[in-house]
């Protein structure tokens, strides 16, 4: 692919490799499910464990994982923190073109053979 002129190839390959790492932060279902959720206002950890059904410790990892990312931020209530969307409008953005863009796709994306749920399924009985 060419590059627009005055575009720093350089630059592209950082911003691409940047962009990337944000998919992957989107990458885990259970992240996914957790960001989802976070786009209806602050929740504990609680609050998720028992609407999402995950165990409290997955779901302080992966809440540590996208806070860390600068995707989720929380603010102490006593003992516990509320975590919310540091920037809902653009996460709920991105989500929403991804469920267009799924839409347009149809099956494709679950039948790809390196990153289909049959590919999932195989990566998580290997480990």
């Amino acid at each position: 692919m060419k590059a627009p002129v005055g575009v720093d190839l350089v630059d592209e390959a950082g911003s691409l490799s940047v962009a990337a790492c944000l998919f992957s932060g989107f990458g885990d279902a259970s992240r996914l499910a957790i960001v989802r959720h976070l786009a209806l206002g602050e929740h504990r950890v609680v609050d998720l464990t028992e609407h999402l059904g995950l165990a409290q410790s997955t779901v302080s990892k992966h809440l540590a994982c996208l806070r860390d990312c600068g995707l989720v931020e929380s603010r102490p209530q006593g003992r516990a923190s509320l975590f919310s969307l540091t920037h809902p409008e653009a996460t709920l953005e991105l989500l929403s073109a991804a469920e267009r863009l799924l839409g347009l796709t149809g099956d494709a994306v679950a039948l790809c053979p390196n990153y289909g749920e049959a590919a999932q399924r195989t990566k998580e009985a290997a480990s």
